[in-house]
């Protein structure tokens, strides 16, 4: 039993960096989304622009 006890508390020391790069993931999609989105915006409406 006491081994048991001990694997468990080992466990969430063996998890990484698996949240902060899920977040660092996350940020970097969304950022380069707004950044085309950003870039690519004036393509549409060339016309208007006389």
């Amino acid at each position: 039993m006491p081994e048991t006890a001990a694997l468990l508390a080992a466990v969430p020391d063996q998890q990484g960096a698996g949240n902060t790069l899920r977040i660092v993931l996350v940020v970097l999609l969304v950022g380069a989304a707004l950044l085309a989105w950003f870039l690519l915006r004036g393509y549409g409406d060339n016309d208007h622009n006389d």
